[in-house]
Formats: C-alpha cells, sequence, structure tokens
C-alpha cells in the first residue's frame, strides 16, 4: 500500500501567487516615496487664461527687468507646436527659473527648481500658438527679475 501523502506534490501556485502579491506589495511601498519627488504642481497658475492671473497665481508679483537672464530662442518659430528655446540666470541664488508664454491660451508653461550650486540653466521646446512674448521669471535671493523676447510664430502650436 503506498501512502498519498508521500506522492502529492505541494501546490506551488499558491506559493507562487503569495510571492507575486507580496513582491508588488514591496514595490509600491518602495515606489510611494517618488510620488513624492514629483513635488506639488501650482494648479491654479496653470488653469489661469491670462498672463496676469498665471503671475498672481504663481506668487510673482512686480517682477524686476533683469539683463541677467539669457533667453536663446529663435526671432521666427516656423512651427509653435516645437519652439526650441534655452534660458540662462546669471543671477546668484536662482533658485527657480518660470516661464510664459502671453498669449497661449494658458500662457503658464511651466517652472524649474534648482538646488544650491546648480547652474540655473534650461534647454526645452515649448508650444506657442501665436506671436508672442516669451516671458521668463528668475527668483534668486527671494526676490523675482524678468526678461521677455517677442517669438513670431507662423503656423501655431495651440490648437491652431
Amino acid at each position: 500500500m503506498r501512502s498519498t501523502a508521500l506522492n502529492t506534490k505541494p501546490d506551488l501556485r499558491l506559493s507562487r501567487r503569495s510571492f507575486l502579491a507580496l513582491s508588488a506589495a514591496v514595490l509600491a511601498a518602495a515606489l510611494r516615496p517618488l510620488h513624492a519627488w514629483a513635488g506639488e504642481w501650482n494648479k491654479a497658475a496653470f488653469d489661469a487664461r491670462n498672463v496676469n492671473d498665471a503671475l498672481k497665481s504663481a506668487g510673482i508679483l512686480n517682477p524686476a527687468a533683469s539683463a541677467d537672464i539669457v533667453i536663446k530662442a529663435p526671432e521666427i518659430a516656423e512651427n509653435g507646436a516645437q519652439v526650441p528655446v534655452d534660458i540662462l540666470s546669471k543671477l546668484p541664488g536662482t533658485d527657480t527659473v518660470y516661464i510664459f508664454v502671453d498669449k497661449n491660451p494658458q500662457p503658464f508653461v511651466g517652472s524649474f527648481d534648482f538646488l544650491n550650486g546648480a547652474e540655473a540653466f534650461i534647454s526645452t521646446r515649448i508650444k506657442m500658438g501665436e506671436t508672442s512674448n516669451l516671458r521668463v521669471v528668475v527668483r534668486a535671493g527671494g526676490k523675482h527679475f524678468v526678461a521677455t523676447r517677442e517669438i513670431k510664430v507662423t503656423i501655431g502650436g495651440c490648437g491652431a
């Protein structure tokens, strides 16, 4: 007589499922802090429909003009869907750079934060719906500074 207990194989599927469930839980817990790294975004500034409301929502009031903000962008953009922009802040203590396009349906393009000692340089592509001023605001030493540059757009990129 054979014992059936000796001939049965353990059910490994349950063990695999348990392992996968445990792995997924550990991975989710490990990735949770990365969600916090994404930072909070300023919904009011992004939802603003004109540049003055966007500036106000971003906490920017009366920025001073500065020649220490260098904007490199084409004078004429053939395609508003992809306008290359390079920004360099030579202001000491720069911690945030904001980009606005005055005539876009939503003028606040974005903001970039810099840690102490990081070079405040950005190279990106933005959308522009029509010919407009590109406005770059820099926060340095607790104060706001601004530089603008007009970019002529021949083919719109914001739904045009």
